[in-house]
C-alpha cells in the first residue's frame, strides 16, 4: 500500500466515524436487537454505494451545480432524519422489549435511507476522492479502490457499533439507561434532521 492510499485510509476513517446521524440510527436499533443494529449498519453501506457511484460517474457534480435540487434532497433527508428522531423521543422505555422483533427490513431500510438522502456524502466523495488519485494515474481505477476502501471502512465501523451496543445491551436496556439513551439518540437525530433542514452542515455520512 503506498503512502497515498494509507493517508487516505485514515481520512476516510476519520469522517466515517464523525459521529452523525448514521451513527445515532445504528445505535437506536442496536439497542433493540443485534440483528436490528447489524441490518441497519448494512443497510448504511448500501446507501454508501450510492454515493461512491454517483461519485465515480461523476453525477455527484450535478448537485454541486445545481443548487436547488441540492438543496431538495436536503430537505428531503432532514425531513426523514427529523421524523425518526421524533419518533424516537416518543418511545416510552417499556416499548424496548416490544419492539426486539421488528423485521429486519425495518432497520436495514432506515440504515438506508438516512445515508442516501445525505447529499454532503456524494459532494465529499466527489472533493475527496480526486485528492488522492497520482497524477498520471488511471482514473477510474483508482477512484474505485479509493470508494472500496470507504466503503470498507463504513461497513466495519457501524458493524462494531452495533456489536458493541448489543454486547452493552443488558446494562443499555435498564429501565433508566434505556430512557438516558432513547432521549440522547431522539435528540441527537432531532438535531440533524433540523440541521440539514436548516441548511448546510458539518455531519457527512
Amino acid at each position: 500500500m503506498d503512502a497515498s492510499l494509507i493517508a487516505f485510509t485514515g481520512v476516510s476513517a476519520g469522517l466515517v466515524a464523525m459521529p452523525g446521524a448514521d451513527f445515532t440510527v445504528v445505535v437506536r436499533n442496536a439497542l433493540v436487537s443485534r440483528r436490528a443494529g447489524i441490518a441497519c449498519a448494512l443497510g448504511i453501506g448500501a446507501g454508501l454505494l450510492v454515493h461512491v457511484t454517483l461519485a465515480v460517474v461523476g453525477v455527484a457534480a450535478v448537485l454541486a451545480a445545481v443548487p436547488a435540487l441540492f438543496r431538495a434532497l436536503q430537505v428531503v433527508g432532514g425531513a426523514y432524519v427529523l421524523y425518526l428522531g421524533v419518533q424516537t423521543l416518543r418511545q416510552r422505555h417499556t416499548d424496548v422489549a416490544d419492539t426486539r422483533e421488528d423485521p429486519t427490513a425495518r432497520p436495514l431500510r432506515q440504515g438506508f435511507v438516512t445515508n442516501a438522502l445525505n447529499p454532503k456524502a456524494s459532494l465529499t466523495f466527489l472533493s475527496v476522492l480526486p485528492q488522492f488519485v497520482p497524477a498520471g494515474a488511471p482514473v477510474l481505477p483508482r477512484t474505485l479502490l479509493l470508494a472500496l476502501i470507504v466503503l470498507a471502512i463504513a461497513l466495519v465501523w457501524f458493524q462494531v457499533v452495533a456489536l458493541l451496543v448489543d454486547r452493552l445491551g443488558r446494562w443499555l436496556r435498564r429501565p433508566r439507561a434505556v430512557r438516558a439513551v432513547t432521549l440522547g439518540t431522539g435528540a441527537a437525530l432531532t438535531a440533524f434532521g433540523g440541521a440539514l433542514l436548516a441548511g448546510p452542515v458539518l455531519a457527512v455520512v
